[in-house]
């Protein structure tokens, strides 16, 4: 058995939870006993979570394709199914404690939890290093103007260590850095989007509100996109619902989810859609510099860009492939967040934000989003309809009990919901769905060697 078994035995679902204060850096894959988030600090979590960058490249690459309310439509559809998804996958994870990587068991296997960990580890490095690049190239850009000091990589190693030390501390870490930062986020958005208006809003109106558009095949796409940027957190959601404390129904979940997912999403998908269409530039640090007129404004422009990255990354980008490798490698939290950090480094997130780029990032989301689909699921039938919403624990943590090494079932699942992704890349994420579902469940009713995961 693992080293977690006691500890899963002892804890209970539903059970009240402890008011002892979580210790910064004290994380583990056993079931969470304390939880340190109620509902508007988990609000502003997942607020301040989300401000990517990324969403920026995929507002710039539906130019030409969508005119303003399509998409503003598809992006408020986008979060809108995103907030549905994570309350349905986040289930297991707020009612039994558990992370991603411990509730993958049950359908994958012990040894087939390598396959989702390491599908989802990947796009989060990436991720990782592309918004620490961002991140450098703003502070670097107020270095440059206030005293003269150009350095774009001594900056860029400099923010990465920053974020590593931040990330060491945790969920308490976290909830403090977000709760915090917020507040200074929406309002440094709202002045973008009126600054982005209010510069090239004759350009803007002229184009984008007259243009045809399209409400077909390429919307749909669109609303894909946008959601594609957080489909990795829709297979593993349960690591942050875990820290929630009880008491909070599917509804509400639901409502937190979106909403608190919308208006990031909303600003910066505009933005970048707005601001490429008049300029034909993708880089966000290029267009603030010429969007914005006034010194002080811009150099608060461009801290917003640099702390929205430490916000995104410490949640989305660390804490995912880190669990990863604590269950794989049986590494420390600690340690494990050090090595994802240096790891971003081998991203080469330069060639990522180049202005031929925003292209190139759209078929990566599309791309990993086909991977993502049929994972999720699968976690969703298996929770809902294989288990009935009732979970062994002691046998989620027994190594040699019933979910003991791969379930093929799982595997061959995902890859007919890879094919079905693949095969209609444009809304790769929503084809995946069904034939993954479908196929898991079929096999798992029917197939005698995926019996004993059934247990």
């Amino acid at each position: 058995m693992s080293h977690e078994p006691l500890q899963a035995q002892a804890t209970l679902a539903g059970q009240p939870d402890n008011t002892i204060s979580k210790a910064p850096g004290d994380e583990s894959l056993a079931p969470q006993q304390t939880r340190i988030m109620g509902r508007a600090s988990y609000f502003l979590a997942w607020f301040g979570g989300c401000v990517s960058i990324g969403t920026f490249a995929m507002g710039s690459s539906v130019v030409g394709t969508l005119n303003l309310i399509q998409a503003t439509l598809a992006i408020a559809i986008g979060c809108f199914v995103i907030g549905i998804a994570l309350a349905i996958n986040g289930a297991a994870g707020y009612k039994y404690g558990i992370p991603f990587m411990v509730q993958a068991r049950s359908a994958f296997g012990f040894a087939g939890t390598r396959v989702p960990g390491l599908v989802r580890a990947v796009p989060a490095i990436v991720w990782y290093g592309f918004q620490s690049w961002i991140g450098a190239g703003a502070l670097n850009m107020v270095s440059a103007t206030l005293f003269g000091f150009d350095n774009l990589v001594f900056y860029f190693i400099t923010f990465q260590f920053l974020q590593i030390g931040l990330s060491v501390m945790g969920f308490q870490g976290i909830k403090w850095l977000e709760n915090i930062g917020s507040a200074f986020i929406l309002a440094s958005l709202t002045y973008m989007f009126y600054a982005t208006v209010q510069r090239y809003g004759d350009e803007l109106s002229a184009s984008l509100l007259t243009m045809e558009g399209s409400w077909g095949l390429p919307f749909w796409g669109a609303t894909m996109l946008f959601l594609g940027i957080y489909s990795t957190m829709m297979l593993n959601v349960s690591d942050y619902s875990r820290e929630h404390k009880h008491g909070t129904g599917p509804g509400i979940l639901t409502t937190i989810y979106a909403m608190s997912i919308l208006p990031c999403t909303l600003f910066m998908g505009l933005i970048g859609f707005m601001v490429s269409e008049a300029t034909g530039t993708a880089d966000p640090i290029q267009v603030f510099a010429n969007a914005v007129d006034n010194t002080p404004l811009l150099m608060t422009t461009l801290l917003f860009i640099a702390f929205a990255q430490v916000t995104t990354n410490v949640l989305n980008n660390v804490v995912p492939p880190t669990y990863v490798l604590m269950d794989v490698f049986k590494m420390k939290f600690p340690i494990a967040t050090v090595i994802v950090g240096l790891l971003a480094f081998a991203t080469f997130p330069w060639k990522l934000v180049q202005p031929e780029s925003a292209a190139g990032l759209q078929l990566f989301v599309q791309t990993y989003s086909a991977f993502l689909g049929p994972i999720f699921a699968i976690l969703v039938v298996d929770y809902y309809i294989i288990r009935r919403r009732t979970l062994d624990l002691a046998k989620l943590y027994d190594e040699q009990g019933p979910y003991r090494g791969v379930n093929y079932a799982a595997l061959i699942a995902t890859a007919i919901g890879i094919v079905a992704a693949l095969s209609f890349s444009a809304v790769s994420w929503y084809a995946s769905l069904i034939p993954a579902g479908v196929t898991y469940y079929l096999l798992m009713q029917h197939w005698a060697p995926c019996q004993r995961f059934r247990s």
